[in-house]
């Protein structure tokens, strides 16, 4: 058996165990209280999700006793037969066959036949038949089986939905009843056969499982978060105190705190890969509907991320893949035409670096036309025909992150509708992430996204203006240096530093916060990277480099421009977490006509009124 497959049933094992506890109990209460509705409801929803599991590993005896004990419990869920005495022992027994089932299975031992006895009882008094449904049923279970099965090694409850959907299909017909299957060979993208069930290493791995409650882990790591500013707290006091013994004692909870950090953090990490497992079956479906031939390749599905980050970049990913296959992605004949296999080919890929994950959807389709984005944004009145003109190739391609921006005139399911690439690039922004794009026409074009691995502790370089302190994210800065005021440029109105001769805009964050310029003979720089594009910030000073624990801002200053959140540092100030590119936004499209004062609503944050 692959090891994808070993490690869906050893998952299947461990939750299916968990639901037979939970319906052990809740079959007593429900025996008590026929009528209680939430509990009906519970118990045929245990039934309904271990089917679904089952389904996919083609455990058909396990498939056709649930689903025996839910056409029962469905009957009287919508009133036609009440539950008896003869449902709840045929439940309690089908209850006891599932966990010898279980045991089986992890055991690698094939399952037997399910007693037909069984299933008639289950059945009886509400129309249905214990005979074999109809083979039509079947064979379109078995094709949603060897769809879903090529799209990635976990699934979720709401694909354990979709998954079963399918296998029912429109006669929510059980699956077969037969002898206990021959062992087949396995085909192309297909789950294992039963025959080939996991040997007795997916049951100790499944024991050596323990679940908890994903609130818990938030808890611990807020817990984390604390002891971490306690440890930056007592190492900027050390100094002061030169005490031999507590150097050595704040050295050792240093290390402590940094071990156990690393451990909550872990605890929190999941694959890529239940995202990534969504796409191939996406990517399929939007092909057909283009009527395109694509394949998708999925690489470091086993990268993991803090499960946050896991969920939030869902949908970003979701637009990236579908507009590679309908932008991107050209039609077969086109194909053909330049020269190019018919089958067009998409890649999404996963890699960690250090403490963060790139993640890319690469294609080799047509690639992107600077001049076609030019030219769209100036009809669709985003941008100026002057401004437009004085653009790069590769600010051009930076224009599709506009709200409102398509090349399409049309309006279809898939685009046509302006929205997409601007919720991507907000949404990963959100996360601290960034995402650029290299596109070569006719060769194909390249999304990269880069994401912290967690999002509860951030590392920052801290800087002071007028003995306020402020965190800029640290993946974002490229250097730091000092420049004579006097050097400075001006573009357009806009000021600029020569950095080694390649004029990069300047900001001034006294400025921006609306304070005065300070007189300084020379003034520090911090060099940020926001896309493809550099930028200065000059700050009063930096004080260095610290792993912050993010805190929200009050309700009262939500939504203030080009701040993401706060936090306290080492000599327990409060500082403001810096949003680079909202900042960057709001400071360079003042800087042109003179830095505006910021809400009062900042003033009073920075003044810790």
């Amino acid at each position: 058996m692959s090891a994808l497959a070993s490690d869906i049933c050893a998952d299947f094992l461990i939750e299916a165990r968990e639901i037979l506890d939970q319906l052990g109990e809740q079959m007593v209460v429900l025996e008590h209280a026929p009528t209680d509705r939430d509990c009906l409801n519970a118990v045929f929803r245990g039934f309904h999700t271990i089917k679904g599991g089952a389904g996919f590993l083609d455990l058909g005896p396990m498939v056709e006793i649930c689903h025996a004990a839910e056409d029962r419990l469905d009957a009287a869920r919508s009133g036609v037969v009440p539950l008896d005495a003869v449902a709840f022992d045929g439940a309690q027994q089908a209850l006891d066959l599932l966990a010898d089932m279980l045991q089986a299975v992890a055991s690698g031992c094939p399952l037997d036949p399910a007693p037909q006895a069984l299933v008639a009882s289950l059945r009886a008094g509400i129309g249905g038949s214990p005979a074999a449904p109809a083979l039509a049923a079947n064979n379109t279970a078995q094709e949603a089986i060897a769809k879903f099965a090529a799209g990635g090694d976990v699934i979720d409850d709401l694909e354990f939905e979709a998954l079963l959907d399918s296998l029912q299909g429109a006669g929510n017909a059980p699956a077969p009843t037969s002898a206990a299957p021959a062992p087949v060979a396995p085909q192309a993208n297909r789950p294992a056969k039963l025959a080939a069930v996991p040997a007795p290493a997916a049951h100790n791995d499944a024991d050596a499982t323990v679940r908890v409650d994903v609130r818990r882990l938030d808890a611990m790591v807020n817990l984390v978060g604390e002891l971490v500013l306690a440890r930056n707290r007592l190492k900027t006091i050390r100094p002061r105190l030169r005490d031999d013994d507590l150097d050595r004692a704040v050295a050792a909870l240093d290390v402590a705190t940094s071990r156990l950090q690393s451990a909550v953090m872990t605890a929190r990490m999941q694959p890529v890969g239940r995202v990534f497992a969504r796409f191939p079956k996406l990517a399929r479906d939007v092909a057909r509907q283009l009527k395109k031939n694509v394949e998708l390749e999925v690489v470091g599905a086993d990268t993991e991320l803090d499960r946050n980050l896991v969920e939030a970049l869902a949908d970003p990913l979701v637009h990236l893949v579908r507009n590679a296959i309908d932008h991107g992605i050209e039609m077969p004949e086109a194909r053909r035409r330049a020269g190019k296999p018919e089958q067009g080919r998409v890649r999404l890929s996963a890699q960690q670096e250090g403490d963060h994950v790139n993640i890319e959807v690469r294609d080799d389709g047509a690639g992107i036309d600077p001049e076609k984005i030019r030219r769209s944004a100036v009809e669709k009145g985003l941008v100026t025909a002057e401004a437009a003109a004085r653009l790069t190739g590769e600010e051009c391609l930076q224009l599709i992150f506009l709200p409102g921006f398509s090349t399409r005139n049309e309006v279809s399911d898939l685009s046509g509708r302006g929205v997409g690439m601007d919720v991507v690039q907000s949404k990963i922004r959100e996360l601290s992430g960034q995402v650029q794009i290299h596109s070569e026409i006719g060769e194909g074009s390249r999304f990269c996204i880069r994401v912290p691995l967690t999002l509860a502790i951030l590392p920052t370089l801290l800087v002071e203006i007028e003995g306020d302190v402020y965190a800029l994210p640290l993946v974002r800065v490229v250097e730091v240096l000092i420049h004579d005021p006097a050097s400075a440029l001006s573009i357009d109105g806009q000021p600029m530093l020569d950095l080694r001769q390649e004029p990069i805009p300047l900001l001034c964050l006294r400025e921006w916060l609306g304070m005065p310029p300070a007189d300084l003979p020379l003034v520090t720089a911090v060099v940020l990277q926001s896309g493809e594009q550099r930028y200065c910030i000059a700050v009063d000073r930096v004080r260095g480099r610290e792993e912050v624990v993010i805190k929200a801002l009050p309700p009262t200053l939500r939504g203030l421009p080009g701040y993401a959140g706060a936090s306290l540092v080492g000599d327990g100030r409060m500082a403001l977490i810096l949003d680079v590119d909202a900042l960057l936004r709001t400071g360079l499209r003042e800087g042109a006509r003179g830095a505006k004062p910021q809400d009062e609503r900042s003033s009073s944050l920075r003044t810790g009124r």
